[in-house]
């Protein structure tokens, strides 16, 4: 009798539990039955128009604030100056010197954007100045879009080019920009760089870099050669004292090649060699 009722009774207890777990009559509705029908309801048509800070501030300034932050530059302006190398190149002869600046103006989107490059021998001449100023216009969170104009003070003759380049932030971290230049005499070439920064440190960071320059067609005034007509390489070493401010040392190396070794040759001039550097990267 005792082991009949001990048998009814899991019966019903196995009962109630498939009727509890039987959910195949609601899918997934077990939950919005215990939920009600406010979780069915949809999300409001439109974000909320009341804003916190209305509460403690001047509503009309809190409504500047926020129209700032929708502008369509696509964020709050801002400004960067990036000295990225002031190096002093000693040689067995004239010392010389180099620079690369770039920098930016602008919403998060939409940039003015600005470079300047050059190297010449200390005590003598300024080899090469070269000037860059244009838009910059975000394709995604990596790459950016840049067309402007470029100016060639030096050398010798002047050259003014119509500019358009995409520069960021490949996979695995290295950073790449490909510029195209058109010459208002016609001539076309184009530049690539890549470097990367391997930190040995937080503060220590080894950076390879690769530069080639190419030329459609030879251009005589400027002893140009066509194709690859030059390749730079160089590693540096830097310290971060702080992340603004970071003296380097490391060795550079360049080399002209094709027409444009054939032209140098011909002037007298060397095709390339490779040089130790020491300067600084900061930026603003």
């Amino acid at each position: 009798m005792r082991a009949a009722l001990l048998l009814a009774a899991c019966a019903l207890a196995c009962s109630g539990v498939a009727r509890a777990q039987d959910h195949s009559a609601h899918g997934h509705g077990t939950m919005h039955e215990q939920a009600g029908p406010t979780a069915r309801q949809s999300a409001p048509p439109l974000p909320p128009t009341d804003h916190a800070a209305d509460a403690y501030y001047d509503p009309a300034e809190m409504a500047k604030a926020r129209a700032a932050l929708r502008h369509e530059a696509g964020g709050m302006g801002a400004s960067k100056l990036m000295i990225d190398r002031l190096e002093w190149r000693p040689s067995s002869g004239r010392d010389g010197y180099a620079w690369e600046a770039e920098g930016w103006a602008g919403g998060d989107l939409d940039r003015f954007a600005f470079k300047s490059r050059g190297e010449g021998a200390i005590g003598g001449r300024l080899d090469a100045l070269e000037l860059q100023g244009g838009w910059s216009h975000a394709l995604d969170p990596w790459f950016n879009l840049r067309a402007g104009i470029r100016q060639d003070i030096r050398p010798q003759p002047q050259r003014t080019y119509a500019v358009i380049a995409i520069e960021g932030l490949a996979p695995y971290w290295f950073e790449v920009e490909g510029e195209l230049f058109l010459s208002h005499k016609g001539e076309v070439s184009a530049r690539v760089e890549v470097n990367y920064d391997q930190r040995i440190t937080q503060s220590l960071i080894l950076q390879p870099a690769a530069e080639v320059n190419l030329a459609a067609q030879q251009v005589e005034d400027l002893a140009l050669g066509s194709g690859i007509t030059s390749v730079e390489l160089g590693l540096r070493l830097r310290y971060e004292i702080v992340r603004e401010f970071a003296p380097y040392v490391g060795l550079h190396w360049e080399r002209k090649l094709g027409g444009t070794a054939r032209l140098a040759r011909a002037h007298g001039e060397d095709v390339g060699g490779v040089r130790a550097v020491a300067g600084i990267r900061m930026w603003f």
